[in-house]
C-alpha cells in the first residue's frame, strides 16, 4: 500500500476530532425554540405524535393521532342560545345573585367574555362576572352589552391547565334582569 505523506494523515485526523466536536456541540447544545416531536407506541397502531411545549414544560399543541386535528388546545365552542330574552338566565333579587355558572381550562392569560343583557319593563338592574370569585371587568347596568377582555386572576403559570370557575350575577329592582353570555374565548397577552 503507497504511504500517504503524514501531514495528510494528520490533517484527516485533526478533521475528524473536529467533526466529533461539531457533532457533541450540536447533541448537547440546548435549543433556543424547543419544538419536540417524539413517537409513541401502540400495541394496534404507531403513529408519530407532534407536540409543542412552551418555556415552562405546559403542552399547548398536539395533534390529535387517532383520528386527526387537533388533541389540544381544546376549542371551546358555544352552545346554540335561546333568542327569547324570557328564556335567558335571570334574577329577580336585590342582590347580586349567580344566575349561570360554567368550568373552563385555563389555557391562555386573557380572556374576552360578552354577555347580553336586558330588563323586564319598569326594571332596572346591574350584571358583572367573577372569575374565580374575582371580579371580572366593569359592572354594567342591564340592558348594555357586557364585552370586556382582560387578564385572568392568578399565576397563569401556576394555572396553566386548570380549570377556572366563571359566574355570571345579576341584581334587580322593580322586576327582571336577564343575562346571556354569546362569546367567550381565551386571548394572548
Amino acid at each position: 500500500m503507497p504511504q500517504l505523506p503524514e501531514d495528510i494523515i494528520d490533517r484527516l485526523n485533526q478533521m475528524e476530532r473536529r467533526l466529533k466536536a461539531l457533532s457533541t456541540a450540536v447533541n448537547t447544545r440546548p435549543a433556543v425554540n424547543e419544538f419536540r416531536p417524539t413517537a409513541t407506541e401502540s400495541v394496534t397502531i404507531t403513529r408519530p405524535l407532534f407536540r409543542i411545549f412552551d418555556g415552562y414544560n405546559h403542552e399547548i399543541f398536539a395533534d390529535d393521532i387517532m383520528t386527526g386535528g387537533l388533541a389540544r388546545p381544546w376549542l371551546q365552542l358555544m352552545p346554540p342560545l335561546a333568542t327569547d330574552v324570557t328564556k335567558w338566565p335571570s334574577t329577580t333579587a336585590a342582590a347580586f345573585t349567580t344566575v349561570a355558572r360554567c368550568s373552563n381550562p385555563v389555557w391562555q392569560p386573557k380572556m374576552r367574555l360578552a354577555i347580553s343583557t336586558a330588563a323586564s319593563s319598569g326594571a332596572t338592574g346591574q350584571v358583572r362576572v367573577l372569575v374565580d370569585n374575582v371580579p371580572f371587568g366593569p359592572t354594567v347596568t342591564a340592558g348594555t352589552t357586557y364585552d370586556y377582555i382582560g387578564l385572568l386572576p392568578g399565576d397563569m403559570k401556576a394555572r396553566f391547565g386548570q380549570s377556572m370557575n366563571i359566574e355570571i350575577q345579576a341584581l334587580a329592582t322593580g322586576g327582571t334582569v336577564y343575562a346571556q353570555p354569546v362569546l367567550i374565548h381565551g386571548a394572548q397577552t
